[in-house]
């Protein structure tokens, strides 16, 4: 067995109270925004403006209210607990900057979409026919430039500064035919422990990048096997895949406001209710694109696998990250499908154990 008693009972003690404070939020989420929708609430909290403006302003309300409702749960979960476990490294004064940036990036974009969807069908019944290329085009555009405009919001980003092993991780991609001009890393540690990479973006925005907690904590040979199953992802095309996959999900969800709203979609009073369907689908969507991810994912960890031929760094860099992140290796079935992008450390060492054997490796 990889994995001791003790390290199982921490990843349960660490992530069934944050499952369950994930469920109050979501449950939350979905009764103000049902307060608003079907009762006088909503009315109320509308100033009597024109049309464009009660677009403008109403979805930010909306969401300022949810936030200031669910903000003692995430304050507990995101701050508190973290705080607790010793995995943050954040004032409270930082949290809560981290917390406006959220809203504000969520505002901006809430505005722009229910402002669009209310105006389209202002100006057209056949509203749906129109802004369901527009939703596709915003999620592939929103993709591309998520990297250099929303990424930096959040964390600063450099070049990897120690050349020598810059050199050895450039060598691995071009060896693999994924060449990169720089690996970026990301100051992660200013707040938390926990350790993680991701490539994101595509064509002149695509990037890998590493946590500088990852490089804290990891040997070059766990480097170059972690850079390896991200570069899979850009060989096998899985961020535009992703991407193709949200472009299906945004005119689903346009027909289903079709559905639901109908011609109501051009009045702003009816924002809460638009919100309130995105919000209830938004579960079944991303189950979805968890499954898709986490063939994904395996696929990558058997492209790095014959890349380093070195099963003993990647089965270092996975038990690194079961400690570091606090993993949870056993989760209930139903948490697993809903957002499980990943398959568990078990199940991915695994399939890596199983893919050595077919090629004759074995662990260092």
């Amino acid at each position: 067995m990889t994995f001791s008693r003790e390290q199982i009972e921490r990843g349960r003690s660490y992530h069934r109270p944050r499952y369950l404070s994930e469920l109050a939020d979501f449950v939350l989420g979905v009764a103000v925004l049902a307060l608003l929708a079907f009762t006088g609430v909503g009315d109320a909290l509308l100033p009597d403006w024109s049309w464009w403006a009660q677009a403008l302003v109403y979805p930010v309300i909306v969401l300022a209210l949810l936030t200031l409702v669910r903000l003692p749960i995430s304050y507990w979960r995101d701050y508190v607990r973290e705080r607790r476990w010793g995995l943050s490294t954040q004032s409270l004064g930082s949290w809560l900057v981290d917390v406006a940036k959220a809203f504000a990036v969520s505002a901006l974009l809430a505005t722009i979409l229910l402002f669009g969807l209310v105006a389209l069908a202002r100006w057209t019944d056949a509203w749906p026919l129109v802004a369901a290329p527009l939703a596709a085009v915003f999620v592939v555009f929103f993709t591309f430039v998520a990297p250099v405009v929303l990424e930096p919001i959040f964390n600063k980003f450099k070049p990897l500064d120690d050349q020598e092993l810059a050199d050895d991780l450039r060598g691995l991609s071009e060896r693999v035919g994924v060449p990169v001009r720089d690996v970026l890393v990301a100051d992660a540690s200013r707040r938390t422990t926990k350790s993680n990479a991701y490539v994101s973006g595509f064509g002149a925005t695509r990037r890998v990048v590493l946590y500088d907690t990852l490089l804290q904590q990891m040997k070059p040979a766990e480097l170059r096997a972690v850079l390896a199953h991200e570069l899979a992802h850009r060989k096998h095309g899985d961020v535009a895949r992703l991407s193709a996959i949200l472009v299906a999900a945004a005119v689903g969800l346009v027909v289903l406001l079709w559905a639901v709203l109908g011609d109501g979609a051009s009045d702003p009073r009816k924002i809460p209710l638009a919100m309130l369907v995105v919000m209830l689908a938004t579960p079944v969507v991303f189950a979805g694109l968890a499954a898709i991810a986490r063939r994904a994912e395996y696929r990558a960890d058997r492209f790095a696998l014959t890349a380093t031929r070195d099963l003993g760094a990647l089965e270092g860099a996975f038990t690194g990250l079961v400690d570091a992140n606090v993993a949870d290796l056993d989760p209930p079935r139903v948490v697993y499908y809903l957002k499980y992008t990943h398959p568990t450390v078990v199940e991915r060492l695994d399939a890596l154990r199983q893919a050595a054997r077919d090629e004759g490796l074995e662990a260092a």
